[in-house]
């Protein structure tokens, strides 16, 4: 409640949170500007809250369901984020250099990721707008088709061209508004969208869950759930909400804890005095590698299912491809499992280098009690990384397939309760919090004179 007044008293901070807030309505106007040429009806049913293009339109906000002009969001520049990470681990010399040039270096690779960001955004709107117009006929408007194949011409590619014109325009405005809310908002920008675009689309899924338990007034589900509005549909639908908090609880508690390592700075002169030895610790992370784990996976278990769905490739290969790349089947659901615990150990030795964080000990003359410098650091840090690491991927492994397991058992697929959504929104708001308890704080400063 503190905070609260704290927040409502400093005129800066409520014109940061009122200008996310606008940005915000900015974003959901956009999800329903529907891409020209388009009939978005046909792709209504194409989208749920699983798989590939479940997790692209839940970040979208819906936009993607609604094949809207900001259908990719901000997804593009994510990805290119991610890929230009990786790239500075030694695979590309100069962008390593960059990494260590301070300020100006950060400025060169947040412009590469721009330039990254707008090129996957082109590309994945041609293959997007392909596929759809493979699988669904009616896609475009009439007269579309007419145009694009009169006088027995073939102009299909210019319609393509133009879509994914029009997509990438609205893939670089969202990173232009994630950048406003860097610059003039609260939180980080890109993060704030997409928890933003996750939780514009809860209502819906908040309004599917009672529809599914308790009342169907228009009789969509009566035929695939009888239990609805009696006495076992309301215990089911509290059961859910129940296990939804208890996922959120969870996962707040999980995101926030650390493994402290204790360090010592040696003996330092001040003032013609030596102090005495000054005790800290590095604290690591139990889920260093955030929620990256299971998006990946997720994505690369459920692009091959998603690409061969537009190509004709009969009804066995089908069938062993529903098998492999199917996490609510057993071969799927074991390399779902597989690819989460793979992606952790990867991307947090990416996140966190031992070797890295040995050498800085060293250069500010701390040292881990009872472990020599240099190697015997370096090795330490690694043995409690790996360990924590296995303790964050089971976490991951839980939270992901808890999902999965609650859909069969409650009966129901409409809620995901936990999984990508809840991992982000989570560890954003946890930052955002910290940010708007910092710029609540009073900034009172003393001098040295009194």
């Amino acid at each position: 409640m503190e905070t609260i007044k704290k927040i409502f008293k400093n005129k800066p901070l409520l014109k940061k949170i009122g200008f996310t807030l606008l940005a915000y309505l900015v974003f959901k106007i956009l999800t329903y500007v529907t891409m020209p040429l388009i009939n978005p009806d046909v792709l209504s049913g194409m989208f749920d809250n699983t798989g590939f293009l479940g997790i692209v339109n839940s970040i979208s906000g819906n936009a993607l369901k609604n094949y809207s002009i900001i259908a990719l969001g901000i997804s593009p520049y994510i990805t290119a984020s991610i890929i230009v990470q990786m790239l500075q681990m030694d695979i590309i010399p100069a962008l390593k250099e960059w990494s260590l040039e301070g300020e100006s270096g950060r400025k060169k690779i947040s412009r590469l990721n721009r330039y990254v960001a707008i090129g996957l955004a082109f590309i994945q709107a041609l293959a997007m707008t392909f596929a759809f117009h493979s699988s669904q006929t009616q896609l475009f408007q009439t007269g579309v088709s007419d145009w694009a194949t009169a006088d027995g011409r073939n102009l299909w590619f210019l319609i393509y061209f133009y879509m994914a014109v029009v997509l990438t325009a609205g893939t670089a405005f969202m990173i232009w508004l994630a950048d406003q809310i860097t610059l003039h908002g609260i939180g980080n920008g890109s993060s704030m969208l997409i928890v933003g675009g996750i939780i514009m689309a809860f209502p819906g899924t908040i309004t599917s869950l009672i529809q599914y338990y308790i009342s169907d007034p228009n009789g969509a589900l009566s035929t695939t759930y009888a239990n609805i509005g009696t006495w076992k549909g309301y215990v089911l639908f509290g059961v859910t909400m129940l296990l939804f908090i208890g996922v959120l609880v969870g996962v707040t508690y999980m995101q926030v804890a650390v493994r402290k390592i204790p360090i010592q700075y040696a003996n330092r002169p001040a003032s013609s005095k030596f102090k005495g030895k000054s005790d800290s610790n590095v604290p690591l992370k139990i889920n260093s590698a955030g929620v990256i784990p299971v998006v990946f996976s997720s994505i690369i278990l459920s692009l091959p299912s998603t690409v061969f769905s537009y190509i004709d490739v009969g009804t066995t290969a089908n069938n062993w491809l529903d098998q492999i790349f199917s996490y609510e089947n057993p071969i799927g659901f074991v390399l779902y499992i597989l690819l989460i615990f793979v992606f952790t150990f990867f991307y947090t030795f990416i996140v966190i280098r031992p070797e890295q964080m040995a050498d800085n000990l060293s250069k500010q003359n701390a040292y881990i009690p009872g472990v020599r410098p240099g190697f015997d650091t370096e090795a330490y840090i690694t043995r409690t990384l790996f360990r924590i690491t296995i303790i964050g991927a089971i976490y991951l492994v839980v939270i992901a397939i808890l999902p999965i397991l609650a859909s069969v058992i409650l009966g129901q697929s409409y809620v995901r309760i936990g999984g990508t959504s809840l991992l982000i929104i989570v560890g954003v708001s946890l930052e955002t919090a910290r940010q708007i308890e910092t710029d609540t704080q009073e900034k009172a400063y003393t001098g040295f004179m009194r």
